[in-house]
């Protein structure tokens, strides 16, 4: 019966994920507007299917009673999947619970849309409110000053807080767009039999259960609470020397100072850096490690007419030293009028066994924003730009290397709390200067990058972690605390307490931050996902690669027991095998206080930082 389902879920996704792709990245507007339709039409097709009431009985019957032929945990685990799908739409409900179901998903989509189209908004004052010497920084006309950001790269203190202050004030009709959005979700949670919001978004994720992810972010938040504040002493100590009249550091120093600091102590300048990474050196690069590890090559493959969107793409085969040819990454990799401002992977077919024996191969996309090729050089990458690239394809790698029997679990589909595993783990290598130095070549002299430059450039990738880590666990705890249950009061109650709990400086008073937090729509209840996604990658790199990021006897065992199996093995028992001990919170906490504690020691450029302050 799960072949049945895999074979209907493939034939929709080639089209849908095909179409949704060409909606978003076709240079012809014509096109576009073409595959808007068709996305329209599969939609409305994959609603009657969901509503299905004799297709959701037949994979219950089988979840529940067994099927007529011999399954396996793979099987049952993907017939699971299925039917948690089926029941998301509340197909297992009366009439009326279905019915109230649809209009709470509509109700929330178009909410979350107006909520997240306000959080860009700018926000304006009356123009005597403001000090007369700062007025030039802002946009006025004879009775208004608007603010459209934080302004966080000011050298002006004043400047940086009053933005702060202007950009970041409440805003009525937004804070009720978060408050409906909060309600309409609980009220979704509870209609599908969940407690609440947070534990639906849950099921079936790594961390199983609200409580596992506070329990994580506790662990983490008391563990970091010291090394944080040591951040933060370095910054107020930089701003005291440069303004000792005025108060230390609050939250619209951050930014600044954390840039500030990086960029003299390091002096990481793209200029002298972006030289060393040649586009076509960086993929040389990453071709070498994939080698190295897995024993595969990315190999260019000419595109046949009409074959891609633009002109500039192109498309690699990913061919293993024994067992061929594993898939295709088509790249669109540079910058263009019209094209969405995110680097990005798409999935365009996923991999499946098909009934023939043979083995549906994956495609995706990868889609980045970096410079053109210039007629007096390549297209040369920041360190940023690099670490995005290598991000990427750890994605496209999950695709490639997945060996699902079912599309419908393939790469990069499984939990969202590991989806970012891969990716993450890259940066990983990214930011090895062993690594490093094998592609990392003057795209004139052909020079090697220098020893002393990389430890420049690894040192600012790691200078204030614990801070950077802190805001991230603020983010996650103040997500979660919203959808733990109705609102009780307004959510600049919640900002306050979870700031004052979770973050080194304390709430500003009067400001709403959170109105401003668009990833509360996308990522509702599973912003936590990304710290734990670190931690994990931090865990594996510490235990697999860190003493060898060549290793192809580790390479070969992660490909396997992680990458291979995509979302078709519950996500808990997967990390519990490859690392031979349970994901608890707690040790996942501890991976990633252990790599701060490891670099803040070895590297050091951070050493002789914190060693001033302590």
């Amino acid at each position: 019966m799960v072949e049945i389902f895999d074979d209907l879920s493939n034939s929709l996704c080639k089209v849908a994920d095909l179409a949704e792709f060409i909606r978003l990245a076709h240079s012809s507007a014509t096109y576009a507007k073409a595959a808007e339709s068709a996305c329209c039409a599969i939609s409305g097709l994959v609603e009657r299917l969901n509503t299905d009431i004799h297709l959701y009985n037949s994979l219950k019957t089988v979840v529940k009673n067994g099927d007529i032929v011999s399954t396996d945990d793979t099987d049952d685990h993907v017939a699971k999947l299925f039917l948690f799908d089926f029941e998301q739409s509340g197909i297992h409900l009366s009439e009326s619970d279905r019915n109230k179901i649809v209009q709470l998903n509509d109700y929330i989509l178009q909410v979350g849309q107006q909520f997240v189209a306000g959080t860009t908004s700018p926000r304006t004052i009356k123009l005597n409110l403001i000090p007369d010497f700062v007025k030039s920084v802002f946009v006025c006309d004879n009775e208004n000053v608007t603010v459209s950001g934080l302004l966080g790269d000011s050298m002006n203190p004043i400047i940086r807080e009053l933005a702060y202050r202007i950009y970041l004030q409440p805003e009525s009709r937004q804070e009720q767009l978060l408050q409906k959005l909060l309600q309409a979700r609980n009220d979704l949670a509870v209609t599908c039999g969940f407690q609440t919001y947070a534990h639906k978004i849950l099921n079936g994720s790594l961390m199983q259960h609200p409580n596992a992810v506070m329990d994580f972010l506790n662990k983490l938040s008391q563990d970091i609470e010291k090394k944080a504040e040591l951040d933060f002493r370095v910054m107020n100590n930089m701003k005291l020397s440069e303004y000792s009249d005025i108060d230390g550091l609050a939250p619209w120093d951050v930014p600044y100072y954390t840039q500030k600091i990086k960029r003299e102590k390091f002096k990481v300048m793209s200029s002298e850096y972006s030289p060393y990474f040649s586009l076509g050196a960086c993929m040389e690069g990453l071709s070498n490690i994939f080698n190295s590890l897995y024993g595969i090559m990315l190999q260019d493959v000419p595109l046949k007419l009409g074959e891609a969107w633009v002109n500039d793409v192109y498309k690699l085969a990913v061919i293993h030293e024994s067992e061929g040819l594993l898939g295709y990454i088509y790249c669109d990799f540079y910058e263009r009028r019209g094209k969405p401002n995110q680097d990005c992977h798409f999935t365009i077919q996923g991999g499946k066994s098909l009934s023939n024996g043979q083995y549906q191969l994956p495609i995706v996309v990868l889609m980045l924003n970096l410079p053109m090729p210039k007629w007096s050089s390549p297209c040369l990458l920041t360190p940023s730009m690099l670490d995005n690239l290598f991000h990427e394809m750890g994605h496209a790698m999950h695709s490639m290397l997945g060996r699902t029997s079912y599309q419908h679990v393939t790469g990069t589909r499984c939990s969202t709390d590991f989806a970012e595993v891969p990716s993450v783990l890259m940066e990983y290598f990214a930011a090895d200067p062993r690594v490093l130095k094998t592609f990392a070549k003057h795209f004139q002299t052909k020079e090697t990058i220098p020893d002393e430059m990389l430890q420049r450039l690894c040192g600012s990738k790691h200078l204030f972690m614990a801070s950077e880590t802190q805001l991230q666990i603020f983010y996650s705890a103040l997500d979660q605390k919203y959808h733990q249950g109705p609102l009780m009061g307004s959510t600049m109650n919640v900002v306050e307490e979870m700031q004052n709990n979770f973050y080194g400086l304390r709430y500003v008073p009067n400001t709403a931050w959170q109105l401003r937090f668009s990833h509360l729509v996308g990522y509702g209840a599973k912003y936590y996902s990304y710290l734990v996604s670190k931690a994990l990658a931090s865990w594996i790199w510490q235990t697999y690669f860190e003493n060898n990021p060549f290793n192809r006897t580790h390479g070969e065992r992660y490909r396997r027991e992680c990458l291979g199996h995509g979302g078709g093995k519950p996500p808990w028992n997967m990390v519990a095998d490859f690392l031979k001990k349970e994901p608890t919170p707690n040790l996942l906490a501890e991976a990633l206080i252990h790599e701060i504690d490891c670099k803040n020691e070895q590297l050091k450029y951070v050493k002789d930082i914190y060693e001033q302050v302590k």
